[in-house]
C-alpha cells in the first residue's frame, strides 16, 4: 500500500502530523472494529495496513490525491454485503479487495455490492471509484501480491462474526 492509498483509507487530506494520523487511525479503528461491524476483520486489516504506511509520515497529502471521505464507508458496505457468503476467498492487496473462489453462485450479490470482474485474473475486485489504472490490467495476481502485499482475513473469523450477529 502506498501513502496515497493509506491516506484514502484513513480519510486524510492536506497537511498531516503524527497526531492527525493517530487520531484518524483511532477513529477508523473504533468505527470499523469487528465487535461493532460484521466485516470488521477485513476492514481492520486495511486500517492497520494504512496506519503502518503512514505512522512515520509527516507532510502534505494533495487534495487531488485524497480519496473522497466516503471510500472507507463504501468499502465497508461492500464487505458487509459479501462477508457471510460461503465459498469466497477475500484477499486484500493494497487498497483493493479481491474476491475469488466460488464467485459464480454469488455473481449478482458481488455486482450489487460494487465489485467488478477482472476476466484476465478470474477475480472480482473493489477499488476506489476515482482510481484509474495506467497498466490496463497487465499484472498477474502474483505480481499484484508481490507489489502491494496481500492479507487474507480468515474464513473462520468471518463465519464466527456472522454467527455472532
Amino acid at each position: 500500500m502506498n501513502i496515497k492509498d493509506a491516506a484514502k483509507l484513513l480519510s486524510l487530506t492536506g497537511s498531516v502530523t503524527q497526531q492527525d494520523i493517530k487520531k484518524a487511525y483511532r477513529t477508523a479503528a473504533h468505527k470499523y472494529h469487528p465487535d461493532r461491524n460484521p466485516a470488521g476483520a477485513e476492514m481492520m486489516k486495511l486500517i492497520n495496513a494504512a496506519f503502518e504506511v503512514l505512522k512515520d509520515f509527516t507532510g502534505d497529502i494533495p487534495e487531488s490525491d485524497a480519496q473522497q471521505a466516503d471510500y472507507p464507508e463504501a468499502l465497508n458496505i461492500a464487505l458487509n454485503a459479501i462477508h457471510a457468503l460461503t465459498g469466497l476467498h477475500i484477499e486484500i492487496c493494497g487498497a483493493w479487495v479481491w474476491v475469488s473462489g466460488d464467485t459464480r453462485t454469488h455473481k449478482e450479490t458481488l455486482k450489487a455490492a460494487g465489485f467488478k470482474y477482472a476476466s484476465k485474473k478470474k477475480c472480482w475486485y473493489f477499488r476506489p471509484e476515482d482510481w484509474r489504472s495506467k497498466s490496463r490490467g497487465s499484472l498477474s495476481m502474483d505480481e499484484i501480491r508481490g507489489k502491494y502485499g496481500s492479507t487474507n482475513p480468515h474464513a473462520a473469523e468471518r463465519r464466527a462474526l456472522s454467527a455472532a450477529k
